[in-house]
């Protein structure tokens, strides 16, 4: 496991820490009807990863479908910090884009996982 890394919203109203499965190394997208849309990097981090120091009350919830997937969002400026995943509902996705110190431009090429043809929609 790394180290825990400070990850906020854009307006500051949410701050959590969090401690990542595989740092930076676990960086994909997704192409589901949402992410898609979004298009934010996810990396990985534990279901107990997560702790958040600020802002708890102002994050909102997102689900649509199966409502396995539950997408946190910040009420006042919208930005999307983390995830539980679909695809394994055992841990959570946090947009690369809020942790202190990173630019997604220099994660280079990132892969991409097929939420279009998830196995849970068959």
């Amino acid at each position: 496991m790394s180290e825990p890394v400070k990850l906020t919203c854009h307006c500051g109203a949410v701050e959590m820490r969090v401690r990542l499965s595989d740092g930076l190394d676990t960086a994909r997208r997704c192409d589901c009807s949402f992410c898609r849309r979004r298009g934010a990097i996810a990396v990985s981090a534990p279901l107990d990863g997560i702790e958040i120091l600020r802002g708890a009350e102002n994050l909102t919830l997102y689900t649509w479908g199966t409502g396995t997937a539950k997408h946190h969002f910040c009420k006042t400026c919208g930005i999307y910090t983390h995830h539980q995943r679909r695809s394994n509902p055992n841990e959570y996705g946090v947009n690369a884009a809020c942790i202190e110190g990173v630019n997604p431009r220099d994660l280079g090429e990132v892969g991409w996982a097929d939420g279009v043809n998830h196995p849970s929609d068959r």
